[in-house]
Parts: structure tokens; sequence; C-alpha cells
């Protein structure tokens, strides 16, 4: 990743609108910045969350709160637990998340 024109400047998420978006089960909710091509989230999973597809954009995420269940589509499963991260490339690695007990996570893509 390279970040080029962006000068220093502060987020403060709690005023930040976050949007819905249902898993299979379970909700996710995010609070999204764009700064030129960086996407930015605050994202917390409600208990039970399931993703309804398998993500092939590339992360940067870190666990914050609670637990969080990541399977890759070729079988093999990570958890997460707060200050606990992974990453991944843009098309490298189909990956979904779910999490039994809920996550808040601080993501860069």
């Amino acid at each position: 990743m390279k970040i080029e024109n962006l000068p220093f400047g502060t987020t403060d998420w709690s005023k930040i609108d976050a949007t819905e978006h249902p898993g299979v089960t379970g909700k996710a909710f995010w609070r999204t910045c764009k700064f030129g091509d960086i996407r930015v989230r605050m994202v917390e999973y409600t208990p039970g969350y399931l993703a309804d597809h398998w993500c092939v954009k590339g992360h940067v995420l870190l666990c914050l709160e609670g637990e969080l269940h990541t399977e890759l589509e070729d079988g093999r499963t990570f958890v997460l637990k707060p200050g606990m991260s992974y990453q991944v490339a843009d098309n490298a690695e189909p990956h979904r998340s779910s999490t039994e007990v809920g996550a808040k996570l601080f993501i860069v893509d």
C-alpha cells in the first residue's frame, strides 16, 4: 500500500454514521472513511454473525474486541482475539468471517 497526498488528520469514529450489512445470520455495522483509494472501517459484528459471501478484497484487519473466526475457501480456519490481526492481498485467498460472541474490528483496505 502506498499512501500519498494525505495530510495528518484524526477520526472520531463515534461521529461517523454506521451502515448496516446483514449476513446470513446476524448483522455487521460499518463506520467507513475514505482517504483517496484507501478505505478505513470500524466494523462491529453482532453475536451469531456469518458473512453472506466469500470476500476477495485485500485487508489489514485488527481485532479490538470479541472473537472473530475467519474461514478460507480452502477450508483453513483462524481465530482472532483482541490484539491479533491478519493481512491478505486482493484476490489471494477468498475468506469469510463469523463470530459467536460478536467482534469489533479496525480494517484498512
